[in-house]
């Protein structure tokens, strides 16, 4: 840290996982944020600081980074998202160049490989894990492995490329600093369908903001999203947003197999949330 920055007082730890610990340290102007990935997530500094090169507008200042030992030391990033109360207006600014970062970083493979060709393997590895679920659910769940499988040929159709997807995009990790918008917490990023990433966004806006699945804010920000993509993509979002919610779920399986059995318990109830809003689209 020190050959990067003068702190001004003591580190503190404010998040410690089994992927990650993420540390607040004061200096003169103002925090900074340094991130060690374990090495199941030891791709994230050199994904940051790779995006940050090609969109510093929408990425956070890097300051320095390690790949070897997993370390990445930020600036602060502004403003969280939810401090703002997570305004639609703010996504219908930053999605768009979301997007377009997305289109120039098709091609990284340091990244976890969850590509659409895969989703059917995962599908059937997560149908056949133990999962925070009632029989009757695992049942509707695996009686939609073939279906599921049907689906991702038709998504694969429309012939969109394999791009970074954050697949945390929520009000937590979306920030103002004046006129840049900055996505943090890349971790559970992955080479896969770009479009799931507003599975995630969609999900917050109607949980933390109220909004109803048909609000028009959605058409909106879906358009907006897309626009940097080209035309006649209508279905292919649609189609990816219903399967999208299971590749979704594959990220949260691969993060349990993480957790010490004590801590399972916890991590499920919200793995719960998110299995069954998947399975609400079979």
């Amino acid at each position: 840290m020190r050959a990067h920055i003068r702190p001004t007082g003591p580190v503190e730890v404010v998040r410690e996982r089994a992927w990650g610990t993420t540390s607040r340290i004061p200096t003169s102007d103002g925090p900074v944020w340094f991130k060690e990935c374990a090495p199941s997530h030891g791709f994230e500094p050199e994904l940051v600081a790779q995006l940050e090169r090609r969109r510093p507008d929408v990425l956070p200042r890097v300051l320095g980074h390690d790949t070897e030992h997993g370390w990445l030391l930020l600036a602060d990033a502004g403003r969280s998202f939810e401090l703002l109360g997570n305004a639609p207006e703010l996504w219908l600014r930053l999605l768009p160049r979301y997007a377009e970062l997305q289109r120039t970083a098709q091609v990284l493979p340091i990244v976890p490989d969850r590509t659409l060709e895969r989703w059917p393997e995962l599908y059937h590895e997560l149908a056949e894990s133990h999962l925070p679920l009632t029989s009757p659910e695992l049942t509707r769940l695996r009686a939609f492995e073939s279906r599921f499988s049907e689906l991702c040929d038709q998504l694969a159709a429309y012939q969109l490329p394999a791009a970074i997807q954050h697949d945390d995009l929520h009000h937590k990790n979306a920030f103002v600093d004046g006129d840049d918008l900055r996505i943090i917490d890349w971790g559970d990023a992955s080479r896969s369908h770009p479009f799931v990433s507003l599975v995630v966004t969609f999900r917050f806006l109607e949980e933390h903001n109220g909004l109803l699945p048909d609000d028009a804010w959605f058409a909106q920000l879906r358009d907006a999203y897309l626009e940097p993509w080209g035309t006649g993509l209508l279905e292919a979002f649609d189609l990816s947003q219903r399967v999208g919610c299971f590749a979704h779920a594959f990220g949260w399986e691969h993060l349990r197999r993480l957790l010490p059995e004590s801590t399972r318990a916890a991590y499920d109830i919200p793995f719960a949330v998110v299995l069954r809003r998947a399975l609400a689209l079979t």
